[in-house]
C-alpha cells in the first residue's frame, strides 16, 4: 500500500469508536514482542497543558542530546505529527512501514484507531532506539490505551471538567480516571490542581507509594518581567525564557522542568544549560500560537472552560483595539462554558463549525452570544467565516481563533493557502 492507501485502512479503524479499555492494546503489544520496555518513558495526563508540558520537555532532552521521541494527539495537518523523533515528525514511508507491520500482528484484534496509532508510535521509538519516550495520554488515564506502559516518571496537568461522558460528570470522578496512570513506586509529578482533584489524586499516590513532586509545594514558578524563575528540588533557575507565549506556560514548562530533574535524579544526563535553552526552545503551535510576525491572527485550541480562562487571562493582558472571535466546537463540548469567559473579552463572532463528523451548530453558538448582546453571523466552514473576519478587521484588531483544535487546524490550513504554501 502507499501512504494514502494506508491512511485509508487506519482511518477505517474509526468504525470501532473510543473502546476505553487495556485488553487490546496489551495484546498487540505481546505480538510486537513488547516494543515499550526498550526505553524508559514519561507518561503525561491531565486536561489542560499536557501538550504544552510534553513540548517543553521533549525541547529540554533534544537540547541535552537525548535521543527523545514524542507521541501526541491529535495532529494540526499531518498524521505523521503525532509520532516525533528529535523533534521531526516521521515520514510518510515511515508511517506505511509501520502500519504494515501493525496490521500484520493485529490479525483478530479488532484494534481502534488510538490503540493502533499508539502500538504504532511504540513500535517506531524501539526501532529508532530512542533514549526517552513521552507520551501523551489521548483521553482519561486508566483506561487509555498508552496506560500499557511501565513508565519511569508520571506527570498529571491541571484537571478540569472535560471529557465528561466518558470520564464522569464531577471533577473528582475525572481525577479518579486520570490518576490511573500512576504506578506503584514511580515518581509522580503534580501540576497545579483544584482541591477535588488534588485529594483523589494524592489519595492514590499514596496507596501506590509513589512519591508526589507537587506545584505549590515542591517545586513552583515566579513570572517576572521578561521570563520566569523556576525553583525545584535542588534546582534554583532565575531569568528563564519561555518559547510559549501567555504566562500560564510558565506553570507547563515548570512542570517540564520538574520531571526533568526527576529524570536527572534517575541518572539521566541533562545538563542546566539544557533545561534553561530547552524552555526557550519550545514550541507548540495551534495553542497560543501568533500567526506570523504580524500578530493579527492569534490560534488557540481552547476547548473546555478551562483552556477558555486561561486564554482569556491572555486575552486580557493584551493591548489591542477589539477581538474578532472565529469560533466552533465539537459536539460533545459544554460550548457555554467556553463562551463564558471569554465573551466579556471580544466584539464580534463569527460563529461556524470545525471538520468534524459531529459539531455544535454555528446557529446555537450565535444564539448564546446574542444573549449576551453581542453580534454574531453564520458560516458553514472555517475558511469563510476566517476570509470574513479578515476582510472586517480594522486597524488594530486582532483576529482570535479558538474553541476546538480541528478549527484551529483549518485555519491554518486556510492561512498557509493564502501565503501559497
Amino acid at each position: 500500500m502507499d501512504y494514502r492507501e494506508s491512511l485509508d485502512y487506519l482511518y477505517g479503524l474509526q468504525r470501532f469508536g473510543i473502546k476505553l479499555g487495556l485488553d487490546n492494546i496489551h495484546r498487540i503489544l505481546r505480538r510486537l514482542h513488547q516494543p515499550e520496555r526498550a526505553y524508559p518513558i514519561v507518561h503525561v495526563a491531565g486536561s489542560n497543558g499536557k501538550g504544552s508540558v510534553c513540548a517543553g520537555l521533549a525541547s529540554i532532552l533534544l537540547q541535552a542530546g537525548r535521543r527523545t521521541g514524542l507521541y501526541s494527539s491529535p495532529h494540526l495537518h499531518s498524521f505523521t505529527e503525532r509520532i516525533r523523533i528529535d523533534g521531526q515528525a516521521i515520514s510518510e514511508t515511515e508511517a506505511v512501514a509501520l502500519i504494515e507491520s501493525v496490521r500484520a500482528a493485529s490479525d483478530g484484534i479488532p484494534l481502534t484507531f488510538f490503540e493502533f496509532t499508539t502500538a504504532m508510535a511504540l513500535l517506531h521509538f524501539q526501532r529508532q532506539e530512542v533514549e526517552v519516550a513521552i507520551l501523551e495520554v489521548g483521553m482519561g488515564g486508566r483506561l487509555d490505551a498508552t496506560n500499557a506502559v511501565q513508565p519511569q516518571v508520571t506527570v498529571i496537568t491541571p484537571i478540569c471538567l472535560d471529557h465528561s461522558e466518558h470520564l464522569g460528570a464531577d471533577l473528582a470522578a475525572i481525577a479518579t480516571e486520570k490518576a490511573g496512570i500512576i504506578k506503584p513506586q514511580v515518581p509522580l509529578v503534580l501540576g497545579q490542581q483544584q482541591p477535588a482533584a488534588l485529594q483523589v489524586l494524592s489519595d492514590r499516590a499514596k496507596d501506590l507509594q509513589a512519591p508526589v513532586y507537587r506545584y505549590g509545594r515542591d517545586f513552583s514558578v515566579r513570572t517576572v518581567e521578561n521570563g520566569f524563575d523556576f525553583q525545584g528540588l535542588e534546582l534554583s533557575l532565575a531569568g528563564l525564557q519561555s518559547g510559549l507565549h501567555g504566562v500560564h506556560q510558565h506553570h507547563n514548562l515548570g512542570v517540564a522542568l520538574a520531571t526533568a530533574e526527576i529524570l536527572r535524579r534517575q541518572g539521566l544526563d541533562l545538563p542546566t544549560v539544557a533545561l534553561q535553552d530547552g524552555v526557550a526552545a519550545a514550541r507548540w503551535p495551534g495553542r497560543l500560537e501568533w500567526w506570523r510576525e504580524e500578530r493579527t491572527v492569534l490560534l488557540d485550541g481552547a476547548h473546555n472552560e478551562g483552556g477558555a480562562e486561561v486564554l482569556a487571562a491572555y486575552l486580557a493582558s493584551l493591548s489591542v483595539a477589539g477581538i474578532r472571535w472565529v469560533v466552533g466546537a465539537k459536539a460533545s463540548k459544554d460550548i457555554a462554558n467556553i463562551l463564558r469567559p471569554l465573551l466579556p473579552l471580544v466584539d464580534s463572532l463569527y460563529c461556524t463549525v470545525p471538520p468534524v463528523e459531529d459539531a455544535v451548530p454555528a446557529e446555537s453558538i450565535a444564539r448564546l452570544a446574542a444573549d449576551d448582546g453581542l453580534a454574531a453571523c453564520c458560516f458553514d466552514d472555517s475558511a469563510s467565516a476566517l476570509a470574513a473576519a479578515l476582510a472586517d478587521r480594522q486597524q488594530g484588531e486582532i483576529i482570535l481563533v479558538a474553541g476546538s483544535l480541528f478549527l484551529v487546524a483549518a485555519a491554518r490550513d486556510y492561512l498557509m493557502d493564502q501565503e501559497g504554501a
